[in-house]
């Protein structure tokens, strides 16, 4: 039996809804990528209390408190979360804490995982089911929305994201995406999205991202995408301002798509945004273009796509004597 249980969860690009209109029986969809970083780091162990400790220390102490409930569990735990994701960043940082904590929990006490079933208790994956899969497997992932079971949003689709590639993220640190009740009132608000759109946007998924990734055509890889994104920021531009919830972060990721950078966009609501460089030394050449514009509070980071999901290990220590 483990003693102490450490997992680290990867932070997560949502690149677009596939439906929002939801007339053929399933809504929402999306396709998203996981990052190398920024990630979430809990550990938990046994204790004689019950202490939680480091960032976001409040939700992941409810999520233990939820799941020690959900499972019947009476033993006491020291959780720390060591670093984590920007929170409301669109980075996918509630889903991943959420599954970190569970995770943590069900390995510790030799449970096994049950990463859908926890997801849906402790609200997660309402909308996009790329944070759950992310926290599976890695990779470009396409899952294919809600309908009215209740159950997580089935992956349809995943594929390997070229090594080769690299990801360039706009942080924002000054502002934060919609969430909680703004987010759903915003998705009230907003008037249908048109079928169309989202045959075009199927079609750029199927007949655009899916074939580049195999054939590692970056260029296809980025029109795709970015098409993708204007359709969505165009149709969300009156709940977050434009089509950019940053207006410092569209200006960097214009910069760096006239630099040479392809795919610029904003993951979920924002505020970061992002573009695609075919190699490290092309990204650092992309960021240095634009270093000069970027303004207090503007962070830009060159990471990987990951192709692998959580990260879990555990250590026993054994009693002298026992």
């Amino acid at each position: 039996m483990s003693n102490s249980v450490t997992i680290r969860v990867p932070a997560r690009l949502h690149l677009g809804f596939l439906d929002l209109n939801g007339d053929a029986g399933r809504r929402f969809g999306s396709v998203g990528l996981p990052l190398s970083e920024p990630e979430t780091v809990v550990t938990l162990s046994r204790s004689g209390e019950t202490i939680v400790e480091g960032t976001e220390s409040r939700r992941a102490g409810e999520h233990l408190s939820a799941l020690c409930r959900h499972l019947g569990i009476r033993g006491q735990h020291r959780l720390v979360v060591e670093q984590s994701i920007p929170s409301h960043a669109g980075l996918g940082s509630g889903t991943q804490i959420a599954l970190a904590v569970a995770s943590a929990l069900r390995t510790l006490h030799n449970l096994p995982l049950d990463i859908g079933g926890d997801a849906t208790l402790l609200e997660r994956g309402g909308r996009s089911g790329i944070g759950i899969a992310s926290f599976e497997r890695g990779g470009v992932i396409v899952d294919a929305g809600k309908d009215d079971s209740g159950r997580p949003p089935p992956v349809v689709a995943r594929l390997p994201f070229p090594e080769e590639w690299r990801v360039i993220l706009i942080l924002d640190h000054g502002g934060h995406g919609l969430h909680g009740d703004a987010e759903i009132a915003a998705f009230r608000a907003l008037p249908p999205f048109p079928a169309s759109g989202s045959g075009e946007i199927c079609r750029r998924v199927l007949m655009g991202i899916m074939p580049a990734l195999v054939e590692h055509d970056l260029p296809a890889f980025g029109a795709a995408v970015a098409a993708i994104q204007m359709l969505i920021g165009t149709h969300f531009a009156p709940a977050q301002g434009g089509v950019f919830t940053s207006k410092r972060v569209e200006t960097v990721a214009h910069g760096l798509n006239g630099a040479g950078a392809v795919g610029i966009g904003q993951s979920s609501w924002g505020p970061t945004g992002f573009a695609f460089a075919p190699s490290q030394d092309a990204a650092v050449r992309f960021v240095g273009a634009v270093r000069q514009t970027v303004e207090d509070g503007i962070e830009i980071r060159i990471v990987k796509g990951r192709n692998s999901g959580a990260k879990i290990s555990s250590t026993r220590l054994d009693l002298v004597g026992s």
